[in-house]
């Protein structure tokens, strides 16, 4: 069976943070919304939101609210299970960028 992880593009570094922007992404797309009508509405820059979504940025705390606030869901649901991440932790890369 495929998981998420399986989607994410060979060398993104940070294999969690293209899993929470993959979330993020669907979300977004349930509500029928661009990238830049939804950056609009959340009140960030539709080029740093694309990162987000691409998982090329580590999203500070103060934009997941705003991300989250603009979709109408708790922080919590941007998130994947945590058995999800726990899994890209081991196929991905540790903080400098090394194998793990």
């Amino acid at each position: 069976m495929k998981s998420p992880s399986d989607d994410i593009p060979p060398g993104v570094k940070k294999r969690q943070l293209a899993l929470l922007g993959q979330q993020i992404r669907r979300l977004r797309e349930e509500k029928n919304l661009s990238q830049e009508q939804f950056a609009g509405l959340a009140g960030i820059d539709r080029a740093y939101y694309g990162g987000i979504e691409r998982g090329e940025r580590n999203v500070a705390a103060i934009n997941i609210i705003k991300i989250a606030d603009a979709l109408g869901v708790e922080v919590g649901k941007l998130f994947p299970p945590l058995s999800t991440l726990r899994r890209a932790l081991k196929g991905g890369h540790d903080e400098r960028g090394a194998a793990s």
